[in-house]
């Protein structure tokens, strides 16, 4: 029992010995003598659950309390573009709608399992043969009250239109395996949901295996930020086995009791908008769409515009596939009538007609096609530059480590860097290579990705490249956090990038004496430019790097030789020239990070 002398502290679900003995003002040897002595072996770096540590904590004379950990959703992501558009219509025409919710979770912790056990639940015996297609999402009633899922399970998916500026779902239900608690995917999804600034509700799935271990899976929640209701803190952690449907109408009312507390509004009459959830081509009745109304309502024979395609909505289906004239906000409905394929995530809205709607597609295309053109990386002073202008609330990262234990001195470097004028918001922190999911998340967010001891694959790369996404890798820690400060301060120093600009073989060899070797060469692509550096490559191992000496076409010196001619060439340092050696020239170019 603790007395006026006793101190509080707080402390996380789970900690190291060391921490905890900096937290009870001791030597990590004393707090291993006081679990030795309550039965529990530990040496300096073992984890121990609050429990544990709150025995310890109370015979060095401290009271534990569990520490709740905040996440202000305000200072992550981005408001959706539709939500916005919401915003705009006058408050007094607002009504409640149905909540949209969509599911994710780690590969195979049963998302899918869920998504049935939920549809089969609230469909009646004589109407279940009535769902005979899939079209994306599909509504459900619980007490009388309609509830929309988004039938996209993945953060991918959710991300990609996200990315959009389109994310459609008002709370995400965040599926975890009893049995294998938090993996790296539920990490991800966790990200991906602040960052799209919704709701969190967890469905701990597969409760009735043998091995489910959920007490341990809400300590490995809560020290990601999803700190139990029935630890003091704000989420809802829903028990279900989705294979035995078990606790599906509890995850409902979960639902509902979320709904009820967060503002789900749009004016039936007003603007009409939405998503589109999916779409694909039909041999027999042409461009099938799947849309999600999220505001005003839509109606048989509205023209719309709907990202790259436009039409006239010639016919409507709700999701159990019925004809129908009309549909209200959170309304997932199937269209026909559409002149090309739109991408998920595209907003749609209706036009006063054909004309019109033709008109603002034929200006986005326009419009796109310069892009292409324009399109340049985000670098890290081009989010320096943003967040002082004001386009931009904080600075944006995405870290990756190759070791947990690395994360932990990056995160603490960067929180002592002065952010009294700009804010670095972390939104996601994992061990493991660069992924195509970490790209994805940086685009939808305006993040920046930093790396260290790590690489991104060909694929991640590609898609960072064609998403305007930069990627920078460290080897030293002190270096990726000097960046960031000198970001802030608007002091970085431009990056070195090398570009490629032609490639030669060799043919033949020169011994010169008191010259050196020339190399006879055909240039096989690009150019070869006197003032360029080369690379000399055997087989696909780099030899030598350096400057170019001479460079001849025939007798003549030249500045540049183009591909289909043959030049000699000699470089400063290097003399081991073979016939079949691949001359590869190009330039260093200062950029902005």
């Amino acid at each position: 029992m603790s007395d006026k002398n006793t101190k509080t502290i707080e402390l996380p679900s789970v900690t190291t010995v060391r921490d905890l003995a900096k937290k009870v003002n001791s030597s990590p040897i004393q707090v291993i003598k006081v679990l030795m002595a309550n039965g529990v072996m530990a040496n300096i770096n073992q984890q121990i659950d609050f429990d544990t540590a709150a025995v310890v904590a109370a015979e060095l004379g401290f009271e534990a309390a569990l520490e709740v950990i905040e996440v202000k959703e305000e200072q992550v992501g981005e408001v959706p573009l539709w939500r916005r558009m919401i915003e705009q219509e006058d408050p007094s025409q607002l009504v409640n709608r149905a909540p949209v919710v969509t599911i994710l979770g780690h590969v195979d912790h049963g998302k899918t399992t869920l998504l049935d056990a939920i549809r089969h639940t609230n469909v009646a015996g004589g109407e279940s043969g009535g769902i005979t297609q899939h079209i994306g999402a599909y509504q459900v009633e619980h007490k009388k009250k309609r509830i929309t899922f988004l039938d996209t399970p993945g953060h991918a998916a959710f991300t990609a239109m996200r990315a959009r500026g389109a994310q459609g779902a008002d709370i995400v239900i965040l599926v975890v395996a009893a049995n294998d608690g938090v993996m790296p995917q539920t990490r991800e999804a966790i990200a991906h949901a602040r960052a799209a600034r919704v709701p969190i509700i967890v469905a701990l799935n597969k409760i009735d295996l043998p091995d489910a271990n959920p007490d341990f899976t809400k300590q490995q929640l809560a020290d990601a930020g999803l700190v139990s209701d029935e630890w003091d803190g704000d989420t809802i952690i829903v028990p279900v086995s989705a294979k035995k449907n078990m606790g599906i109408e509890d995850l409902l009312e979960a639902i509902q009791i979320v709904a009820d507390n967060i503002s789900i509004l749009a004016n039936p009459n007003g603007t009409v908008m939405g998503t589109v959830i999916e779409a694909s081509v039909d041999k027999n009745r042409g461009v099938i769409a799947t849309l999600l109304v999220q505001n005003g309502t839509l109606r048989s024979g509205d023209a719309i515009a709907v990202g790259m395609a436009c039409g006239k909505i010639r016919a409507m289906f709700d999701f159990k596939g019925k004809p129908i004239e009309s549909a209200e906000p959170s309304t997932p409905v199937q269209v026909l009538g559409l002149n090309d394929v739109p991408d998920a995530g595209d907003i749609f809205q209706v036009c006063a007609s054909e004309r019109e709607a033709r008109a603002i597609v034929n200006d986005r295309k326009m419009k796109a096609d310069a892009a292409k053109t324009t399109k340049s990386m985000t670098t890290l002073e081009d989010l320096f530059s943003k967040v002082q202008s004001g386009e931009m609330g904080e600075l944006r990262l995405i870290l990756k480590a190759d070791v947990q234990g690395s994360l932990d001195p990056i995160i603490k470097a960067l929180d002592d860097i002065d952010q009294s004028e700009i804010k670095i918001n972390v939104l996601y922190k994992e061990a493991g290579n660069v992924t195509e999911n970490d790209v994805l998340l940086a685009t939808a967010s305006s993040a920046i990705i930093l790396g260290f001891n790590v690489h991104a694959d060909a694929s991640s790369k590609n898609l960072a490249e064609k998403e305007g996404v930069s990627i920078r890798t460290y080897d030293i820690i002190y270096r990726l956090v000097e960046d960031v400060e000198k970001a802030l301060k608007g002091m970085l120093a431009p990056e070195k990038k090398e570009t490629v600009i032609g490639k030669a073989e060799v043919l033949q060899t020169f011994k010169i004496s008191k010259v050196g070797t020339i190399a006879g060469c055909r240039v096989t692509s690009g150019e070869i430019r006197r003032n360029a550096s080369v690379r000399v490559v055997r087989n696909g191992t780099e030899l030598f790097t350096g400057e170019l000496a001479s460079l001849k076409h025939e007798k003549d010196n030249e500045k540049e030789v183009r591909e289909g001619f043959e030049c000699g060439l000699r470089v400063r340092g290097f003399n081991d020239f073979e016939v079949g050696d691949t001359v590869i020239a190009f330039i260093v170019e200062e950029v902005q990070r």
